[in-house]
């Protein structure tokens, strides 16, 4: 069997008429471990980052690049994942029939004081403003700094990307320059007991992962 292939978060993102952008995230059904979507961010528009359906890419496009069997125009067509909203400490975003949060962000605080509102503090609550990608729902999230957290609960560093055979998953990669050097270390992905937003969890201890060899793979 051939290896398994590197789909390596931070990769440049060709459409089939030229360059599109960067992958950010990728959109995972926990469940099935397989991948369902790329979060790419198009070059000059850093806030509106496009949910691809993986069954679109493929690899080919250069060194560690990702390429899309559609054009730059269609790319542009598919749906934005960012949405903010004003709240509370503690409050969620409203529901949504149709998507469920993904990886969020406090993006601001406000710069004013309760008393320069002409309140008094007690009883006021500041609100914030939070950044949220959506996904399909029933899916998550993972980023580059999404965490991995060992079965006894230390966490052994940040998802760096995943080796996939087709859209499955096979291993989770951890970032290099972590605890056992600058090794990759590469995950199995039947020693993973859940992935959710921003979070992946094994099924080892820390010594555990740190025994697990690394693999060769072919880069996207």
């Amino acid at each position: 069997m051939s290896p398994p292939v590197r789909l390596e978060l931070g990769s440049a993102v060709r459409c089939s008429d030229g360059p599109f952008g960067e992958l950010t995230d990728v959109v995972i059904d926990p469940i099935r471990k397989r991948v369902t979507h790329l979060v790419v961010k198009p070059h000059g528009h850093p806030g509106l980052a496009r949910l691809i359906p993986v069954d679109l890419a493929e690899g080919g496009g250069g060194p560690d690049a990702i390429s899309l069997r559609c054009t730059g125009e269609k790319a542009e067509g598919f749906d934005t994942v960012q949405e903010s909203a004003f709240i509370r400490m503690d409050e969620v975003p409203h529901a949504d029939p149709d998507w469920d949060m993904g990886v969020k962000d406090v993006l601001a605080m406000p710069y004013y004081t309760p008393m320069e509102l002409g309140v008094t503090p007690a009883g006021y609550d500041s609100p914030m403003e939070m950044t949220y990608d959506r996904v399909p729902k029933g899916e998550v999230e993972i980023r580059r700094s999404s965490v991995v957290i060992s079965a006894d609960e230390h966490t052994l560093g940040h998802v760096d990307a995943f080796l996939t055979e087709g859209d499955a998953i096979t291993h989770i990669v951890l970032a290099k320059g972590h605890l056992w050097g600058r090794r990759d270390v590469t995950i199995p992905i039947d020693a993973v007991a859940k992935v959710e937003t921003d979070a992946v969890v094994l099924r080892l201890t820390k010594d555990a992962v740190g025994d697990l060899p690394s693999i060769r793979v072919h880069r996207w």
